[in-house]
């Protein structure tokens, strides 16, 4: 695909087990380490996702490891 086509490509949404959000393309495998989550769909909508619920961009284990410390 060259940078003035549109892109047609359906995408899911995925998240490893830092609770780390990405997309992914439908028509792959999803990567180990990766599961899928939400919406599958156009790329924005898939994005559109992700922004809605990954609030916290911190990984999964620093948020225990602050919270364990006191340091939320």
């Amino acid at each position: 695909m060259s940078w003035d086509e549109e892109d047609t490509s359906i995408y899911q949404v995925v998240v490893n087990d830092e609770e780390q959000y990405s997309i992914w393309p439908d028509y792959k495998d999803i990567p180990g380490g990766w599961r899928a989550v939400g919406p599958k769909g156009p790329k924005q909508e898939c994005l559109d996702y992700i922004k809605e619920v990954w609030t916290d961009m911190r990984p999964l284990s620093l948020r225990k490891h602050m919270q364990q410390a006191g340091l939320n």
